[in-house]
């Protein structure tokens, strides 16, 4: 397949690339090379070939999907700038708050 220059400017509009019109040309040249080689690749017998999505059969280990650092909102709030305050929850099922100076006026 041939790309000729009226394509390249087509394909330069459609991208929103500035191409000068200079350079049209030798774009039009390598875009037509790689067009040639995607036809070369099309003709390779591919019959019976499984789809490879790595080129090594590992697999990964699971691991459980657990929380493993909470519950140290005393020791988080340590490096918290001056003015928040860790508010200790009166419901234990409530969970911790922070409160922190007001940034939105």
């Amino acid at each position: 397949m041939s790309i000729d220059v009226d394509t390249v400017a087509k394909i330069a509009r459609l991208a929103r690339l500035r191409v000068p019109d200079a350079d049209r040309p030798q774009l039009a040249r390598e875009l037509s090379g790689i067009l040639t080689w995607i036809e070369q690749l099309n003709e390779v017998d591919t019959q019976g070939v499984e789809p490879l999505s790595s080129v090594s059969d590992v697999t990964l280990p699971m691991r459980e999907d657990v929380v493993s650092d909470g519950g140290i909102a005393a020791k988080v709030l340590a490096n918290a700038p001056g003015g928040a305050v860790y508010l200790e929850p009166a419901d234990p099922n409530a969970g911790g708050f922070f409160t922190v100076p007001k940034v939105v006026e």
